[in-house]
């Protein structure tokens, strides 16, 4: 049940604007961890290829014991201001310190100081995002509202990406000053936008249960067929999504020879996957909102699978490919956290437990560490086929290309392929939300009789997952 204000079915938008806005801060922020620093590092600072992308590897893996920890804690631990809330607080100091240390880094940098810092602004970056993300799949438990939820959230977190994006092109491409303003406007922004979501969006009642024991949680998890369909699908996808990203400013300055494009590529290409949120929105609505992702998988395959060719002088050809794959990128944001909801459903059905922080922060392990391969991968790779963005003939610019426009596309049919025949339809998500409530109702009636009278406690009929 959700407190008053907000429907199962749907949700007002000032509610949906109130949820939605720190994604704009946390996405801004988001764009240099992925973007500026690893060239940042490697390239202004002289730290090397492989140490950027070995460090900040150990950071991501750093992630694989705080996701899992804050879902689980952020699950059981209920307080006046509910279970989300308290831990998005809590985590912005620690996010907006960090953030100080690695944007603005002392002379000379080492190697322990990036993974150190690096560490700690994931450390912080879970502890906020986890917890919004799971708030989000529990404002409703209709199918359709929400991919309405989460394209609200991820039309801020691509309006942040914008105007991350666009900085460079302000600052005459000095990566330590878009670092410095970057810090300003989210050491601005993102405590607002918190505080104005924790006073404005709801959180669901919380029923306490008792809290499942690791081993009967981690057996139930692994029998979530779709949940593990998704996830894999998802980390492939990530790698795919993660590895361009990494690479853009190398492959546009060193592949393209058009470092001057780099703003506005970067601006066209998010711009499109706003302006394509409500074409995937309805297509979802027709097609479900699986099948609706590969179509978009597929459009972005298209797209990219014709960088290799391009070369310096292509910069045109390379913005109609950005358009593309910015068209598809509405879509790899607003429905796979909103498939991740309905297969929360169907672990709330199993365990009768409200679990969704638990799978976001599996969700979380799988989205950072795609990333961190990404660039832990990249890296080496490049430094060994002889790339050197340092020196004035770089070298094996081709290894950039085929790692920024073909390895993408090998990801993404592996994610196609695991994803197109997905079980959980609207049709069966209706049914499993029917099967809940069905159970809460009897759960509450026996709780009554039990409490209206001195009769022996009647036991709950089980309710059947037969055609789930």
């Amino acid at each position: 049940m959700l407190q008053k204000g907000a429907s199962r079915a749907g949700l007002s938008r000032p509610v949906l604007f109130a949820y939605g806005l720190p994604g704009l801060p946390l996405a801004a922020l988001g764009v240099p961890l992925y973007v500026y620093l690893p060239t940042f590092y490697a390239e202004k600072l002289g730290l090397g290829l492989a140490a950027v992308g070995s460090a900040l590897l150990i950071a991501r893996i750093w992630d694989l014991v705080t996701d899992p920890l804050m879902g689980r804690l952020s699950d059981a631990i209920e307080t006046r201001l509910g279970r989300r809330r308290p831990w998005m607080l809590a985590g912005l100091p620690v996010l907006l310190v960090s953030a100080w240390f690695l944007f603005i880094p002392a002379e000379a940098p080492g190697f322990a100081y990036l993974a150190g810092w690096s560490m700690a602004l994931y450390l912080g970056s879970t502890m906020i995002l986890l917890p919004y993300n799971a708030w989000g799949a529990e404002l409703s438990t209709d199918y359709h509202t929400r991919s309405r939820i989460t394209a609200w959230r991820e039309a801020f977190v691509v309006v942040g990406t914008v105007v991350a994006a666009a900085l460079p092109s302000l600052t005459g491409d000095d990566l330590g000053l878009t670092l410095l303003w970057l810090l300003i406007v989210v050491a601005a922004v993102l405590p607002l936008s918190i505080a104005t979501a924790c006073v404005v969006v709801p959180e669901p009642a919380f029923q306490p249960r008792t809290v499942l024991p690791w081993r009967r949680s981690l057996a139930i998890l692994g029998r979530n067929g779709p949940f593990l369909r998704l996830v894999s699908a998802y980390f492939l996808n990530g790698i795919a999504v993660g590895l361009p990203s990494t690479l853009f400013l190398l492959f546009v300055k060193f592949g393209l020879d058009a470092d001057s494009w780099t703003g506005p590529l970067l601006l066209i290409y998010f711009v499109c996957g706003i302006a394509a949120l409500p074409f995937w929105l309805h297509l979802a609505r027709r097609l479900g909102k699986h099948r609706s992702w590969c179509l978009a998988m597929l459009l972005a395959c298209a797209a990219f699978v014709w960088v290799p060719l391009l070369g310096p002088g292509d910069a045109w050809i390379f913005l109609l490919i950005c358009i593309v794959s910015g068209f598809a990128l509405g879509a790899d944001l607003a429905l796979p956290p909103a498939i991740q909801a309905d297969v929360v459903d169907l672990d709330s059905l199993r365990s009768g437990q409200q679990r969704a922080g638990v799978y976001f922060g599996l969700w979380g392990i799988a989205t950072k560490l795609a990333l961190a391969l990404a660039v832990g991968l990249s890296f080496p790779i490049l430094d060994q086929a002889g790339f050197d963005p340092t020196a004035e003939q770089p070298g094996a610019v081709w290894a950039l290309a085929l790692l920024y426009g073909l390895a993408p596309v090998a990801f993404k049919l592996a994610a196609i392929a695991l994803v197109w025949n997905f079980p959980i339809t609207v049709q069966r998500q209706t049914r499993i939300r029917a099967l809940i409530a069905r159970r809460e109702r009897t759960r509450s009636t026996a709780l009554e009789v039990n409490d209206g009278s001195s009769a022996e406690p009647r036991r709950s009929p089980s309710v059947s997952h037969g055609g789930v």
